[in-house]
């Protein structure tokens, strides 16, 4: 266990975070304004948290399928294995039945086309953060193992306005959104952020909620609302780190601490796939797994602190 997790910390250490994140059609001037509003405070969020990160941030005129095919095609040729893509989409979606489009200026991306260029792209993770309407006639073209898929919708004929990216940014900017307090936020906790704070909108509003968020990352299936280990979703999504908050946004800057942070998140990510396979294994066996990576943890964690 110790060489595995050895090998495994010297390819985290050296992973870069490619994000590419695409302001699509706002249609009237108050969309346009929010999409690219949107987008470019992702941007900031993201550049400001931490090392090891490439961004790409597309909106308006830029925002073209020629635009995305670009650069997701220069990813293809850059990125490595143990590396990760981050993909988001703000705005209008639509779903015929049949195929889920992105609504960009020029002819519109298919679900089926996007995910052509992600599957060529060879980083063993993979994140795509689609917060359009309809976004959820998009999940069955794009899933895949090893890619998780977040959808504003749980379905393509949830076709209204979403409001699911303006607390997806949110879960960027709050700190409450770092539920296990270790001063990074995953995706699986910015969604769930973003998911609870969606429905307390339509509940405060007194409204019909017209969307509701999901998350799928196993490859299979239709997405949950509330991704846990009883249902299988949400592991690979808890390995996606988005950013670095608090002490760890200066650790992460900071070389000579830059490997034992990387070691921290390898040991938090063990545990958290412990946890999703403790069903499977001897109560016994668990316990022992456990308190070994618990215990590399709280070392791990002191070392960070001096």
């Amino acid at each position: 266990m110790k060489l595995a997790l050895f090998l495994a910390l010297a390819g985290l250490a050296h992973a870069t975070t490619f994000f590419v994140t695409v302001a699509g059609l706002g249609g009237e001037p108050d969309y346009e304004q929010r999409f690219k509003a949107q987008a470019d405070e992702i941007d900031k969020l993201i550049r400001a948290g931490g090392p090891d990160i490439k961004l790409t941030t597309l909106s308006g005129a830029q925002a073209t399928k020629v635009q995305m095919q670009s650069a997701l095609s220069q990813i293809a040729r850059e990125a490595k294995a143990n590396d990760v893509l981050v993909v988001m989409l703000i705005g209008h979606g639509s779903f015929d039945g049949i195929e889920y489009k992105f609504n960009i200026p020029g002819p519109d991306i298919s679900a089926t086309e996007l995910a052509g260029l992600l599957d060529r792209i060879p980083t063993a993770r993979q994140l795509v953060v689609n917060m359009t309407s309809a976004s959820g006639g998009s999940r069955a073209a794009l899933e895949k193992p090893k890619r998780a898929v977040i959808t504003a919708t749980k379905s393509g004929s949830e076709k209204n306005a979403t409001v699911f990216a303006r607390y997806w940014v949110e879960a960027l900017r709050d700190p409450t959104a770092d539920t296990d307090k270790n001063d990074s936020v995953s995706a699986l906790e910015a969604f769930v952020y973003a998911e609870q704070k969606t429905g307390q909108f339509y509940d405060t509003q007194k409204r019909l909620a017209t969307e509701h968020p999901t998350l799928a990352d196993t490859g299979q299936g239709d997405g949950v609302r509330k991704p846990s280990p009883e249902n299988g979703e949400g592991l690979l999504a808890s390995q996606i780190t988005l950013l670095h908050i608090g002490a760890a946004q200066i650790t992460a800057n900071t070389p000579e601490k830059k490997a034992l942070l990387a070691k921290r998140e390898e040991l938090e990510q063990a545990i958290d796939k412990l946890k999703y396979e403790k069903a499977a294994m001897p109560a016994e066996q668990y316990k022992q797994q456990l308190q070994a990576l618990l215990l590399e943890l709280a070392k791990t964690q002191a070392e960070l602190d001096k």
